[in-house]
């Protein structure tokens, strides 16, 4: 024991010692406190009471000292410690987020944690415990776009009206394309990736020029048809268009759509009146004896695709091959017309004959 240390066990401190280390609920840290007090009151010296209580002599020193002054209350309690770094000024919270809220310095794009930490004079942790706090993420940006289309509404209306309730035995296709593709290549051939080994390919390419990308994606079943073309203008969008024709000639109804650009639509009746205007095309039921026809404001905007619905099964469109007449050309049905006649009349005598 320590010069100066007299330790003092009386018989109701054994008591309330040997209670706190019976007791198996009591945290760990009262229960080898108590028993460096017992031990030290059965008399044993300071080594033998750091191989009992598994703990260095300054704090064994510590503990007895403690218990010298304050008796066993002392042993169930910490010592009062100094507070950690005060919390930062209402002051600085508000500069920041004025700061974070404002515009960036220079010609910097957004506000970072750490310009911010430089700018405030903090630390960058707090920086971020304010933005936390305050749900503020100067590093993230949502684009938007506002359509000035008094319409627009109708016609937005009208084309998601196309995937979410399509009519029926229609083929709903999402036409869109991608121009100004750059064709690289690279200067020598690499070797592929092999185990312990990535793939290989030189820093330095060739140009061979670039491609137009035009695509439909069929939302029924997720197919897509696709075609590269040189060149970007409204004569490969209807050449395009017909190649799409082409792999539907058996549908009743073919219904391209954009989500880019809205469209126009012109219906005609049986009839044959015409109406214009933009409605809700949802009905499960197609329209007989009609057809509908969209297109964008501009063929060579290529942005939005032109879209054409035909709704007579007896009817084949065809897209035409120039911009300047966008005209309806049906196919001849074999069931109907002079040819079908023809048939008809030989047919009948050809049984006379018999």
């Amino acid at each position: 024991m320590r010069a100066g240390i007299v330790v003092n066990v009386t018989r109701s401190d054994r008591r309330r010692l040997e209670a706190i280390v019976a007791d198996r609920s009591a945290s760990q840290k009262h229960v080898w406190r108590a028993q460096i007090i017992l031990a030290t009151a059965d008399g044993c010296g300071t080594a033998e009471i750091m191989r009992r209580s598994g703990k260095a002599k300054p704090v064994v020193w510590n503990w007895q000292a403690r218990f010298m002054v304050e008796g066993v209350d002392g042993l169930l309690r910490d010592k009062t410690r100094k507070p950690g770094k005060p919390p930062l000024p209402a002051s600085t919270v508000a500069k920041i987020i004025d700061l974070v809220t404002g515009p960036p310095p220079g010609e910097t794009t957004h506000w970072t944690g750490r310009m911010l930490a430089r700018a405030a004079g903090v630390s960058l942790r707090s920086v971020q415990r304010i933005l936390e706090a305050h749900q503020l993420a100067p590093h993230r940006i949502r684009t938007f776009k506002l359509s000035n289309d008094p319409k627009f509404a109708e016609k937005l209306k009208d084309v998601v009206g196309l995937y979410v309730d399509p009519p029926a035995h229609a083929v709903v296709l999402s036409v869109d394309e991608k121009s100004q593709i750059q064709a690289l290549d690279r200067t020598q051939p690499g070797l592929p990736m092999k185990k312990g080994r990535a793939g290989t390919m030189t820093h330095d390419y060739k140009r061979n020029g670039t491609t137009t990308l035009f695509a439909a994606l069929n939302v029924l079943d997720g197919t897509v048809i696709s075609r590269n073309m040189t060149r970007h203008r409204h004569q490969e969008f209807i050449r395009f268009l017909n190649d799409v024709d082409v792999r539907f000639p058996n549908e009743r109804q073919s219904m391209p759509s954009s989500t880019i650009t809205p469209l126009t639509s012109i219906r005609r009746s049986a009839n044959g009146s015409r109406n214009t205007g933009v409605g809700p095309s949802t009905s499960r039921q197609p329209r007989p004896l009609g057809s509908m026809l969209s297109k964008a404001s501009s063929p060579s905007s290529l942005t939005g695709a032109s879209s054409v619905a035909c709704s007579d099964p007896s009817t084949n469109w065809r897209m035409p091959s120039t911009a300047s007449s966008l005209k309806q050309t049906p196919t001849p049905n074999p069931s109907c017309g002079p040819h079908a006649q023809a048939a008809s009349s030989l047919l009948s005598n050809a049984g006379r004959k018999s």
